[in-house]
């Protein structure tokens, strides 16, 4: 049980971080900020995080197929 309470743990970090991605990425885009490399760079975290999120959310519920 201890691993299924880390998991979440981890989850929900992740899911935090992956939210405050998004609000950084839309303030920077409201503000037509030129730095596309660190636009782009976040964008790519954004992604492996959600991969992440996939990941640990199958692992606590894993996809039954009857």
């Amino acid at each position: 049980m201890e691993d299924k309470d880390k998991l979440i743990q981890k989850l929900k970090n992740y899911e935090q971080e992956h939210l405050d991605l998004d609000q950084i990425l839309i303030q920077l885009q409201e503000k037509h900020t030129v730095d596309f490399l660190q636009i782009q760079r976040l964008k790519k975290r954004k992604l492996v995080l959600k991969d992440k999120i996939i990941e640990i959310r199958n692992k606590i519920e894993p996809d039954i197929i009857a």
